[in-house]
């Protein structure tokens, strides 16, 4: 199984293939992700620090390029598939925008 750190919370294994945002939100780590995993919202972005996260799909880049997301390195957790280690920092948190998470997206 995977490894996946997030940084500001701590090292957890993830299920191979399981979505990103709910690998994070299952082990207690705050993330936004008001749309539900449509890759509408752009709420669930992460910097990858380390590790592959995998190619970016049709929703993920058009919402990054709606949103004008040009890094690499700034993805949607709820577009990606665990596949090996990875190291990341969720960037809009629950908590600092002081409202509720959003719906649970869809496996």
């Amino acid at each position: 199984m995977p490894m996946i750190h997030a940084e500001g919370y701590h090292t957890f294994r993830a299920e191979q293939g399981k979505k990103l945002v709910l690998a994070l939100e299952d082990n207690g780590v705050d993330i936004l992700h008001r749309c539900g995993g449509k890759a509408r919202c752009t709420t669930c972005l992460c910097e990858i620090v380390d590790g592959d996260a995998g190619p970016i799909g049709e929703l993920e880049a058009a919402a990054r390029e709606k949103k004008g997301i040009t890094a690499d390195n700034l993805r949607l957790s709820c577009q990606i598939r665990i596949d090996q280690d990875l190291k990341v920092k969720p960037l809009r948190t629950a908590t600092s925008e002081q409202m509720d998470p959003g719906t649970r997206p869809e496996e």
